[in-house]
């Protein structure tokens, strides 16, 4: 019987590339919309500095369950850190054991890049990065992956921490002229109050808002959610502790007034962009489900090198 694999965070750099990631996260939100698979889970409980996540999923013959520590006020340790625990869903065995770090950036970073293959407009003069955390490279990258923007801007209320990023980036100190001069912007930060106002959008925006993972989490003004075309990953769990929650608290929306999810129109079930002057806003809460997608992806590459370097011993 095969061990169980042991994947650290450099091991799974090594293994998941982004375009893998992209592709094996679209089509696991393809086959949510389809009924191929069931809706993935997610339990939260919170801690006196931070949180604590539990997500997990179903995909195909695997079963990923991935716990997460979430500590905004780190300094030394990174604010999220964790494992994804593979199992054969066939027989219930451990198949492998991978660092959530890397797993979580990559595949948060890839639902962003499917959200903008079918949602943002095909022409990007400008992208806006707000927050430049640890999640922020692995946007920029994805980004990359499906868009060519000529420039892309970087912005932290920290303002050294924008001009440290690089990465080919331009760092910015007015975020309201960024945002009006962006055609693509995405927040990945962990703020507690809205900081992308509804007036310094322009038409045909196209939003990844990735930072609202819990229900205190906030970067999105609730009136740009009410007239904006929104698009979720999950909407039962966006109306909880996404962007979205705080608009439906706000009393501008309901979950009825959402578009569709992120599935549905990867599935052809629910139309993208129809215009090019749509706002349009992708809330980005985080799934079990693209756990699962990406371990599976980073596990399969893993086996398929072992096997290669078994077959080349003998």
């Amino acid at each position: 019987m095969n061990a169980t694999l042991l994947l650290g965070r450099e091991d799974v750099e090594r293994l998941l590339t982004h375009g893998a990631c992209i592709g094996a996260v679209e089509d696991a939100f393809r086959r949510l919309a389809l009924g191929q698979v069931p809706p993935p889970g997610i339990l939260g409980m919170h801690a006196r500095d931070g949180g604590f996540h539990v997500k997990a999923g179903f995909l195909g013959c695997y079963f990923a369950a991935k716990i997460n520590a979430n500590f905004p006020g780190n300094t030394e340790l990174p604010t999220i850190q964790g494992a994804v625990i593979l199992f054969d869903a066939t027989n219930g065995k451990p198949l492998a054991i991978m660092d959530s770090i890397s797993i979580t950036a990559l595949r948060t970073a890839a639902a962003s890049a499917v959200a903008v293959r079918y949602l943002a407009r095909p022409d990007c003069d400008t992208a806006l990065i707000c927050g430049c955390g640890g999640q922020a490279a692995a946007q920029l990258e994805a980004l990359r992956q499906v868009r060519t923007p000529r420039r892309v801007l970087a912005y932290d209320r920290e303002p050294g921490r924008a001009a440290a990023f690089g990465r080919g980036t331009m760092p910015v100190h007015d975020l309201g002229e960024a945002v009006r001069a962006s055609d693509i912007v995405i927040t990945c930060t962990t703020a507690t109050r809205y900081f992308i106002e509804r007036d310094t959008v322009r038409a045909g925006t196209f939003i990844a808002a990735v930072g609202a993972d819990n229900e205190h989490k906030q970067e999105i003004d609730p009136r740009l959610l009410a007239e904006a075309k929104v698009i979720t990953d999950l909407t039962e769990q966006a109306a909880r502790i996404g962007d979205l929650h705080h608009a439906i608290e706000a009393g501008v929306m309901t979950a009825a007034d959402v578009h569709g999810e992120l599935g549905e129109v990867v599935a052809g079930r629910k139309p993208g962009r129809e215009r090019a002057d749509e706002i349009i806003v992708f809330d980005s809460t985080g799934t079990g489900l693209q756990d699962v997608a990406a371990a599976v992806a980073a596990y399969e590459h893993a086996t398929k090198v072992r096997y290669s370097e078994r077959a080349g011993a003998a």
